[in-house]
Formats: structure tokens, C-alpha cells, sequence
């Protein structure tokens, strides 16, 4: 079972610290205590307590000062200050000072429980939502996927059947599909809906960082640690996580994945005791894991582990009925956030070279193409001139890449082609010359290319380019 809580007792009378204590560890609450206002300053700034039970009169630097240092560290620090004098003047100045509530003694076992358990709720909340804040820009209800192929019909009833349990899920589909919506809407309706939806880009977090952003650190477990932190995992104790781009993890961190998917628990970094956890762990990748198993870079082992319950999402190409109702919806969506009125009635020709259009970026690109078509249209409807010119003609278009990558293949355009497979075999192509220029070395090989480091290395991962023999 996940524990209840973590809780800071700070007083100078050995028998409150063991009175307290006593209460709140036969609650189910984790307690560590602290005699002197300075002890309870150097424990929370080695590791965050989600409550801080603070008496007001001791020796040193007194509970009020010592209040106000654990504020500095930490503007979210649930402190409740207790007082045998509880005055007006008392409480003012607590509350002045940062504290969340004031405790008069003598007290009630059950009045302490109450407010240790209100503080934590306060403090889970504010953890949820710094935490959305700095991974989500918006909130997505399940009912909101645009989607009225049968694919999607299946996705959505797969969805009901897997988000009333704990097992892993594996979301797969290429980049834009929707997968962090569908991890959200697995979430939304299971059990775990009012705890927290943590989101992880494994791809965006240097390398260096991640495990500390997953499993959090203790003062000084490396350099630049000059507080103690709350791991991700930690943050989403009792709801989801959701490890987007999971194939860009490192081995080391993988074996760390294991170990939290296994035991239910895992260890800050620079820490050596293990925290458990009940986390729903949701992951999803671009990119084809099993083929990742086969050259060496993903665990075989924790594949298995992540994809007990498989979700495979169609690409937007895949379920061009779909394309009519994400346009309505982007219209709607668009003409809102830019006060237009631009009718949601498409002619006859902008509906079928949308239809036809092959998507590369799935949904993502579709939106795309709405919002500059929504924002750029001089009347209120959206002509054919709106839309982007690869999607007005994917033949010209096709005919444009291939004098800009400079690829001398002679491509017969009457006999027609696939334009993206084209596209996607010149980037293959340049990225294998340019790799072999600089004998494997990326950065050098981006720099030649005129590429960002970071995005050659997500094609090479895209694209499942492996070294030459």
C-alpha cells in the first residue's frame, strides 16, 4: 500500500514529539522528527515533507523564523504551527508568515488528524498542479477525440475495457496521432480520475536529467542539487504517468523502469531508501520497439513489461472519414481563439484535397493546415487557396523537395507516386551519406545536413536507421 504521507514533527518537548508520533504513525502517516527549528530547516531542505507540524515557542531560532526559512525553500510548504497561546495576535502573524493553519494546544487526537489530513490534500493539490502547468498546456476529455471511423470506434471501446484496471498500456502510432489524448482518456475514465495525470516527454528532458525528473534527488546527490526534489513518480503516487516517446530512454534508466514497474517502488537519486508507489504507468513511443529489441537498445524484458495492454493508433491517412469531422472541429476551435466566423460548410474541392492528402503529421498537420487556413481566408469560408501548397498539389510539391534535397533520381511523375514514401526514402538516403561522411559521428553529420543535433537523431530513431556494416 502507498503510504498516506510524509510528516515533519518539529518541538522542543521530547513527550509532544512522541505524542504526535504516535498518532500519526499508527495513522499510517511516515514521521521523522526534529527537536530544534534548525534541525526541522536542514531535514526539509535533505527532503520535502508533505506536512510540517511546527511549534511556535522554542529554543534558537523559534518556530515562527523557522517557518519562514521553510518557506523560502519551498513557497508551497504545508506548515500547520502549534501553540499552547494561541491569540489572535499569534495566528495573524503565522498566517502572515506562510503557515497553512494554527494548532492550540492542549489537543484532540482526531483535531490533528484533521488537519494533517487537509494539509496533505492542500499539498497534493498544489503538486498537481505545478505539475500540469509545466507538462500540459491544456486539458483533453475523453469525449473530445475526434473520431468516427471504425478504428476509432474500436480504440475508444479498447479504452473502456482497459482503464478500470492497473496494468501497463502501450500506445504506438506515429507522431500526431493522438496518443497523449488517449493516454489522458484512459486515465479520465478509470478509478484514478481525481489523483494526479503526470506527462513525460522522455525525449525533450536531456538524458542527463531524466532520472532525477522520474525519481527525484536528495541535497547534494550531484552537482547543482542544492535542494531536495520530488521525483515525477513521487508526484503521481495514487494516479497515472504517462512516458511519451519511451524508446529514447537510456539503458540505465530502462533498468530503473523495470524496477518500478516490478516492485512498486524506486529510489532518489543520491537516497537509499526505496519509496513505494501506486502508479498506472502509460507509455507510448513512435517508433517500433520490437525492432529496437532486436538491434540491442530496448530491454526486451521491460517491453513486455510496458506493453500488457497494446494500443495501436491509426494513422490520420488510414481513416480519411475521420478528416471531415476534425476539420469542423478545428474550425470551431480556430474561429474561437481568433474571433472569426468562418463557415464550417467546406465546397466540394477543398473536402476532397483534404481527403486526399496523405498526412505525414497526421491530426497535428491537420490542424495545422485549418488554423493557417482559419487565419489567412478573406472571406468567411475556406477556398482552395487557403490551404497549404503541397496539400493544393502533392505532385508539384513532390517535384520541389526533390530539386531541394538535390537527389538526382529520375522519378517518372505521369506514372504517379507516393510523395511521402519519396520523401521519406531522399531524407533516408541523405542522412546515410552524411552519416558516412562523418563516419557515424551525428552532431558532425546535423552540422553538414544544416540540422538541429536533436532532430537528426529523432529520424534516425524514426526512420530505424542503423549503422552501416
Amino acid at each position: 500500500m502507498a503510504k498516506k504521507g510524509s510528516i515533519l514533527i518539529c518541538d522542543d518537548e521530547e513527550i509532544m514529539r512522541e505524542v504526535l508520533e504516535t498518532i500519526l504513525a499508527n495513522a499510517g502517516y511516515r514521521v521523522e522528527l526534529a527537536k530544534t527549528g534548525e534541525e526541522a530547516i536542514e531535514a526539509y531542505t535533505e527532503k520535502p515533507f508533505d506536512v510540517v507540524l511546527m511549534d511556535v515557542s522554542m529554543p534558537g531560532i523559534g518556530g515562527l523564523t523557522a517557518l519562514e526559512e521553510l518557506i523560502r525553500i519551498d513557497a508551497e510548504a504545508v506548515v500547520l504551527m502549534i501553540t499552547a497561546f494561541a491569540t489572535f495576535d499569534t495566528a495573524i502573524s503565522a498566517w502572515e508568515k506562510g503557515a497553512t493553519g494554527v494548532i492550540r494546544k492542549p489537543f484532540q487526537n482526531d483535531q490533528i488528524l484533521a488537519f494533517v489530513s487537509k494539509g496533505i490534500r492542500k499539498r497534493r493539490k498544489e503538486e498537481e498542479r505545478r505539475t500540469l502547468r509545466q507538462v500540459m498546456t491544456r486539458s483533453v476529455k475523453r469525449d473530445s477525440i475526434v473520431g468516427r471511423s471504425e478504428k476509432m470506434e474500436d480504440i475508444f471501446r479498447l479504452v473502456d475495457r482497459v482503464a478500470p484496471a492497473r496494468s501497463t498500456v502501450l500506445i504506438t502510432g506515429e507522431s500526431g496521432t493522438g496518443k497523449e489524448l488517449i493516454a489522458k482518456a484512459i486515465h479520465e475514465a478509470s478509478p484514478r480520475v481525481d489523483n494526479p495525470f503526470v506527462v513525460v516527454n522522455c525525449s525533450n528532458i536531456p538524458s542527463e536529467l531524466l532520472e532525477s525528473e522520474l525519481f527525484g534527488h536528495t541535497k547534494g546527490a550531484f552537482t547543482g542539487a542544492v535542494a531536495a526534489k520530488k521525483g515525477l513518480f513521487e508526484v503521481a503516487d495514487s494516479g497515472s504517468i504517462f512516458l511519451d516517446e519511451i524508446g529514447d530512454l537510456r539503458p540505465e534508466t530502462q533498468v530503473r523502469l523495470l524496477r518500478v514497474i516490478q516492485e512498486r517502488e524506486f529510489t532518489p537519486l543520491g537516497d537509499t531508501t526505496p519509496l513505494k508507489v501506486d502508479v498506472r504507468i502509460i507509455a507510448a513511443t513512435n517508433v517500433d520497439l520490437k525492432e529496437a529489441v532486436k538491434s540491442g537498445t530496448f530491454r526486451e524484458d521491460l517491453y513486455y513489461r510496458l506493453s500488457v495492454v497494446p494500443i495501436e493508433l491509426p494513422a490520420l491517412r488510414q481513416r480519411p472519414e475521420d478528416i471531415l469531422p476534425l476539420a469542423i472541429h478545428f474550425i470551431h476551435k480556430y474561429n474561437n481563439e481568433n474571433e472569426r466566423e468562418i463557415s464550417d460548410q467546406l465546397s466540394p474541392q477543398v473536402l476532397s484535397l483534404l481527403e486526399n492528402y496523405h498526412y505525414p503529421g497526421n491530426v497535428r498537420e491537420l490542424e495545422n493546415i485549418i488554423e493557417r487556413a482559419v487565419v489567412i481566408a478573406s472571406t468567411d469560408e475556406i477556398t482552395v487557396e487557403c490551404l497549404r501548397p503541397e496539400v493544393r498539389d502533392p505532385g508539384k510539391a513532390l517535384e520541389m523537395v526533390r530539386q531541394t534535397l538535390g537527389v538526382s533520381d529520375d522519378i517518372d511523375l505521369a506514372r504517379g507516386v507516393n510523395f511521402y514514401d519519396e520523401v521519406k526514402r531522399f531524407e533516408i538516403d541523405l542522412i546515410r551519406r552524411a552519416l558516412d561522411q562523418t563516419g557515424g559521428h551525428q552532431s558532425r553529420a546535423a552540422r553538414l545536413l544544416g540540422l538541429n543535433a536533436t532532430t537528426l537523431n529523432s529520424k534516425i530513431k524514426s526512420y530505424n536507421i542503423l549503422p552501416r556494416p
